[in-house]
């Protein structure tokens, strides 16, 4: 933006200057003013300097930020070079659970570090479209025999429905949803799971349904007892942290980003807080220790001294 607003100015200064020249020449035709012409000539030459170290600092924020951009280049270089080191293995055994709220998808390395940990994913639930039951109301009520709900309610029921799903196995309710294009599921339910991420925050305030959606799911999964990982991607426009730590499970702001997804993997061991890199995140990293799993064997999502159920 900096070199943008250099080269805007360089640019209306060249503007200024020919005007100028133009006004000079004129000025000293019609006029033959003497006066006139000097004061106008050092006016054109302050602008000629001006311009001058206008360009030569533009030049030099241009090589700054060329600079950083073989910096950034290099940063990500070694954050994949270390990845390998950092979780090969951790979550050996481990069986996990995807729900995608945000509706526009989620990085593939996130699957790839999840792998590479040892963690083996049972199922991948992408909510489509912000879930919105807009004009299937009726549909749905009738399919499953619900009747007097609010929107925010059907919406709130049909989340719980899938987190149901998740720990029981695939019902009519699931069915449903798919065959009318509210959710794509892929891999197994009804699996052992010793965990789910759900990946919310969003780009677009129409298609928030943190309320609605994500909070019913995190509280059904809560009373199964399984542990639950709140995740998002960095430049979301509306963050979804601030609900999700108020249910008190572990979060990661940045899961776009190796960093992120190291800290998922050492948090899914058994190291619960929130990650990451927003003002919602207490640290970058939970601490690094060399095994893959806590001192304790425990595994949890949950922040804060005892069970909150």
């Amino acid at each position: 933006m900096m070199i943008i607003n250099l080269r805007y100015h360089i640019a209306s200064l060249v503007a200024v200057f020919l005007a100028l020249g133009l006004g000079i020449l004129v000025g000293s035709t019609m006029l033959g003013n003497d006066a006139l012409t000097k004061q106008q000539k050092q006016l054109a030459d302050k602008l000629m300097l001006q311009m001058e170290q206008l360009r030569e600092k533009n030049e030099a924020v241009e090589a700054r930020a060329n600079a950083l951009e073989m910096d950034n280049q290099r940063q990500k270089q070694f954050e994949k070079q270390v990845l390998p080191v950092l979780v090969r293995d951790r979550l050996a055994g481990y069986r996990l659970a995807i729900i995608e709220t945000n509706s526009y998808g989620f990085p593939d390395d996130l699957i790839a570090a999840l792998r590479l940990a040892g963690a083996e994913v049972q199922s991948i639930t992408t909510v489509m479209n912000g879930f919105y039951i807009n004009g299937k109301k009726e549909i749905l009520e009738k399919q499953l025999g619900w009747n007097n709900l609010t929107n925010e309610q059907l919406t709130a029921r049909l989340a719980g429905e899938i987190a149901r799903g998740l720990v029981k196995g695939k019902s009519k309710v699931l069915d449903v949803l798919e065959k009318e294009n509210l959710i794509k599921i892929t891999g197994n339910y009804g699996m052992p799971l010793d965990g789910v991420i759900i990946i919310g925050g969003s780009q677009d305030r129409d298609m928030v349904r943190v309320q609605a959606l994500d909070l019913p799911l995190i509280d059904t999964l809560l009373q199964y007892k399984i542990s639950v990982f709140g995740v998002e991607e960095t430049n979301v426009l509306y963050s979804y942290m601030p609900d999700y730590q108020k249910k008190r499970i572990t979060t990661v702001d940045n899961i776009d980003t190796i960093p992120g997804q190291v800290a998922l993997v050492i948090a899914l061991t058994g190291k619960p807080g929130h990650y990451g890199v927003k003002p919602t995140a207490q640290k970058l990293l939970p601490e690094l220790d060399e095994g893959g799993k806590p001192a304790d064997g425990k595994r949890t999502s949950s922040i804060g001294t005892g069970s909150r159920l």
